[in-house]
């Protein structure tokens, strides 16, 4: 797996790559290398024959360049842009808005361009009046989760003739913050359990405290095989297992171990703690997060969710990370984990060699 690049090397990377490229560019498209190669050779044509009738031809096409270096020096060179940067989940696609000013009082702005420097996505708008605005957005997919660093927006255009790619960079500082997808199928946690066992991807403790028995429902991946109804499975025909009300007065911490190498195991953890919240956020419940690095207090709602997938984007794995001091009785948490699970901690979700 690809990890993502540490901030401090990729910033390094894109300072060395903006000193080597000057901040205005202009590249040849395929029909303007056609255009002034015509040219050369129609140049040479005159000059070997002396037929007024090429040099005039070569006169107006050596104008068509000029003129199309001109306008699109004008439409890029008095712009203003800023972006807005949506929540994104790796592996899925999130649209970057551009919002361009055009700071020329007298000329419009036409087939602009906007995206991010290193980035092939671009986004486009056709027209810019005169000190007006435009949105240009852009798709762009993170593979993995993280904190991207952004700094520089490129702005281009084709304008007029479409012979040339004008580009101007522009200085945006900026983050993009991938958050880790929260759709593996995970089983209820139960805190306070006394026993570890091996379930898919994950390893899954003893159902504990469950409170009162609720009903019935069908078997979900990740269900406990012993909360199995056999008598109604064998009636109805599909697996059909016991629910149980837990307590809804005590919030559900889930506390993510850093200690482990940075790696796909540590990945599968982060994945596994988003899902076990996401989950938690469907039923209604109250849940926080801790890890070695910082701590989320329990809370429910949308909002409570986005601070936690905020916390697990920004979570580092790395072997000498302090112990995980629990922000209640480890009894009474859910411990996730990529390495071996501790001792004294109630329910276990650990990341398994060989699980996927």
């Amino acid at each position: 797996m690809k990890i993502p690049v540490p901030k401090s090397l990729a910033h390094l990377r894109t300072r060395v790559r903006r000193w080597l490229k000057p901040p205005r560019r202009l590249h040849f498209s395929r029909g303007g290398w056609f255009f002034t190669g015509g040219s050369v050779m129609l140049g040479f044509a005159a000059v070997g024959t002396g037929n007024n009738l090429l040099f005039l031809l070569l006169g107006g096409m050596l104008g068509f360049i000029t003129l199309s270096g001109f306008l699109s020096e004008q439409m890029v060179r008095n712009l203003e842009v800023r972006r807005r940067v949506p929540r994104a989940t790796a592996g899925s696609p999130a649209r970057i808005a551009y919002e361009i000013r055009n700071g020329n009082r007298r000329l419009s702005a036409y087939s602009i361009e906007a995206g991010e420097d290193g980035h092939e996505a671009r986004g486009w708008v056709a027209a810019i009046p005169p000190g007006a605005h435009g949105v240009a957005r852009a798709e762009h997919t993170w593979e993995h989760r993280g904190v991207y660093p952004l700094e520089t927006i490129v702005l281009s255009t084709t304008f007029p003739f479409g012979l040339f790619v004008k580009e101007r960079d522009r200085d945006v500082p900026g983050e993009a913050v991938v958050w880790p997808r929260a759709d593996r199928p995970v089983r209820e946690p139960r805190p306070s359990g006394e026993r570890v066992r091996q379930a898919g991807e994950a390893y899954a403790g003893s159902a504990g405290a469950r409170g009162e028995y609720r009903g019935l429902r069908p078997y979900r991946p990740g269900d406990d095989p012993r909360d199995v109804h056999w008598r109604t499975t064998a009636r109805v025909g599909h697996p059909v297992v016991r629910e149980y009300e837990r307590d809804r007065s005590r919030a559900l911490w889930l506390c993510l171990d850093l200690r482990a190498p940075d790696g796909d195991l540590a990945e599968d953890a982060v994945e596994i703690a988003a899902a076990v919240a996401s989950a938690a956020l469907k039923r209604g419940e109250a849940f926080g997060l801790a890890t070695q690095d910082a701590r989320v207090r329990p809370a429910g709602g949308a909002a409570q969710m986005e601070r936690v997938l905020d916390l697990l984007a920004r979570a580092r794995f790395r072997p000498d990370a302090p112990w995980l001091e629990a922000p209640v009785p480890p009894a009474e948490c859910v411990l996730v984990t990529a390495g071996t699970p501790l001792p004294g901690w109630g329910d276990v979700f650990a990341a398994v060699e060989g699980g996927r």
